[in-house]
């Protein structure tokens, strides 16, 4: 079976290097194009050091890139993180489609920041789909399902990279085969239980002091590596990567003002909330690096009193 790879960074990467070893019959790599001065993506130095052609359209919309793509005779195109849109008019010129990873279970959590939400929202559970996209958003047939859990410490670097990465490259391998034996099914989505999220930007991560200790821990979770959760101290930028929910026994006893440090240690510093205190464990400032709360406090020379906002 000829098969078109089609996607970019690392995931897109994995999956080439995947059917390749495995002695799949790779004919081309779809990727998507650099910016100025940007590098090259490691799906297309992969592909390249594959000695496999490479296409790099700035848009899936025009006929000459539909007959492009038609002149390889691909039998399947298989897409590893793909953002930009891809009409039917390409999707449908492999013999058999076209198969596409999401990192949510579908319906649930369409759109491009399918990984943060789930933990933002406190979900428990979350995992992958193989499906076969159409001109929607997310919409298509699903082919195979992966579940995957939310530990109450896991972040999004976590929950991508130790689980939904490697199963999705596993996923993918074994939507090709059973593509191959005429097994892969197409079911359909229940639109009653879809829901859409947009991208999880800076605007959604900022820390409002005033919530529940919960949802402080779900939203540095789900913002860890990125957009990264923040606040603001003394009227500059201060992101929050690791924090420990520290819940209050008594809500009536927690004492000072939400957004208030009370409390400054080595290894981080306690900030009130709604109904308990959160100690923040890693930062980054405006000025630097990812450093430990501690280290940042020490050097900022944060005291007790002070107050996020």
């Amino acid at each position: 079976m000829r098969i078109v790879v089609h996607g970019q960074q690392a995931f897109g990467k994995a999956v080439l290097e995947a059917l390749l070893k495995r002695g799949d019959d790779v004919i081309g790599v779809y990727v998507a194009p650099e910016k100025p001065g940007q590098k090259a993506d490691p799906l297309k130095e992969a592909a390249v050091a594959a000695k496999l052609p490479v296409y790099q359209p700035a848009s899936y919309r025009k006929p000459e890139v539909w007959e492009e793509f038609r002149a390889l005779k691909p039998d399947l195109q298989v897409m590893a993180f793909v953002t930009l849109f891809v009409p039917e008019d390409f999707l449908n010129i492999p013999t058999h489609g076209s198969i596409q990873y999401h990192p949510s279970l579908l319906p649930k959590y369409r759109g491009p920041s399918a990984i943060n939400w789930p933990i933002i929202q406190g979900e428990t559970e979350t995992g992958l789909s193989i499906f076969w996209p159409d001109n929607g958003l997310d919409t298509g047939d699903v082919l195979l399902q992966k579940k995957t859990h939310i530990g109450f410490e896991d972040s999004l670097g976590s929950v991508y990279f130790d689980r939904l990465f490697p199963m999705g490259v596993e996923a993918m391998l074994e939507s090709v085969d059973l593509v191959k034996a005429g097994k892969a099914p197409r079911i359909k989505q229940d639109e009653s239980q879809a829901t859409y999220e947009g991208r999880c930007t800076a605007d959604n991560a900022r820390i409002d002091w005033g919530k529940p200790w919960r949802q402080i821990h779900n939203l540095i979770r789900g913002c860890n590596p990125a957009p990264g959760a923040w606040t603001t101290l003394n009227g500059s930028t201060l992101q929050v990567f690791e924090a420990k929910p520290l819940p209050a026994r008594d809500p009536k006893g927690i004492g000072g003002k939400m957004g208030e440090i009370v409390a400054v240690d080595a290894d981080g510093f306690t900030v009130v909330c709604a109904d308990g205190r959160i100690k923040v464990l890693r930062v980054k400032p405006a000025d630097g690096g990812k450093v430990g709360a501690g280290d940042y406090a020490a050097a900022a020379k944060l005291a007790a009193g002070a107050r996020l906002s």
